[in-house]
């Protein structure tokens, strides 16, 4: 076995504070031998974590919105571990709201946050995993960059943002080795909703399917079906296999979800199939 095999990965994980972050970095220290950098914009919150994994846990301040802030935490990686083998996009949240409701300044901060973020960090790292020729990112996305829903559009926007960023940013690393994975959770049982900033309510839209958002969050929030555990579990497999999937919907909700959309958008591009083709040159397609 190559002595690359035999070495601990190490793994950069953003958005470390609470959610999928937090319980992946603990769930990596307490059953592998990663080592762990988490991140966190106030890091400590990550205090009990490095008094009991010592050595092996590395946190760090880390607003995904600020490039030095980027910048600085890949050279700590760097310097503490000499490389990084996994990194978790992780850092977001989430906006309630339709369009009308919510202010241009609040949707231009969760893009910075949810996509440019996620961005700038990947950026960051692709120099070291390129050298390495090897590498995987896992980019948490959600259901909701599958499917939307009233009274959401700004979080689908974001998150429809990172599955196509995505989808290319594979094609675009394979040669060099490394993988890249969308995680796509439904509803899991972590303080997510906490995070979601609520837009006021526009008049027009009192009693409509995009208020159902506000009363939908609220009821379920604490009876989640998903558990972070499993789903941080389930993340650390995906890393382990050989050839991970580039999309892995997470919850029987977000599989739902999908299935529900694939059928009647199926549909609807065959129904309207003739149409679709009418629209080239009047000439053999192959000619």
């Amino acid at each position: 076995m190559s002595e690359e095999k035999n070495m601990s990965k190490v793994w950069l994980i953003t958005g470390c504070s609470k959610g999928f972050g937090r319980v992946l970095a603990e769930e990596l220290l307490a059953t592998t031998d990663a080592l762990v950098v988490a991140t966190a914009r106030n890091p400590e919150t990550l205090k009990d974590l490095e008094a009991r994994y010592g050595s092996r846990l590395l946190a760090l301040p880390l607003d995904v919105t600020h490039r030095g802030d980027v910048e600085n935490a890949v050279e700590k990686t760097l310097q503490r571990f000499g490389r990084i083998d996994v990194l978790v996009n992780n850092a977001g949240y989430g906006l309630g709201g339709t369009l009308e409701e919510c202010s241009l300044e609040d949707i231009r901060s969760i893009f910075e946050t949810n996509v440019f973020g996620l961005m700038e960090t990947t950026r960051a790292v692709l120099p070291t995993m390129r050298a390495q020729k090897s590498g995987h990112i896992l980019n948490i996305s959600s259901v909701a960059g599958l499917v939307s829903q009233p009274g959401a559009g700004m979080y689908n926007a974001t998150k429809f943002a990172v599955e196509g960023f995505s989808e290319s940013l594979a094609l675009d690393l394979e040669v060099f080795g490394i993988k890249v994975t969308l995680i796509e959770p439904g509803p899991f049982r972590t303080d997510f909703a906490s995070s979601i900033h609520m837009s006021p309510l526009h008049p027009a839209y009192a009693g409509t399917l995009a208020e159902s958002i506000r009363a939908y969050i609220a009821a379920a929030h604490g009876h989640q079906a998903g558990d972070p555990v499993k789903a941080a579990q389930i993340m650390i497999q995906v890393n382990n296999m050989e050839t991970p999937p580039l999309r892995l919907l997470l919850g029987h909700h977000a599989l739902e979800r999908w299935a529900s959309k694939s059928q009647v958008q199926e549909k609807e591009f065959r129904q309207y199939e003739a149409l679709a083709r009418s629209a080239d040159y009047d000439v053999p397609p192959d000619s």
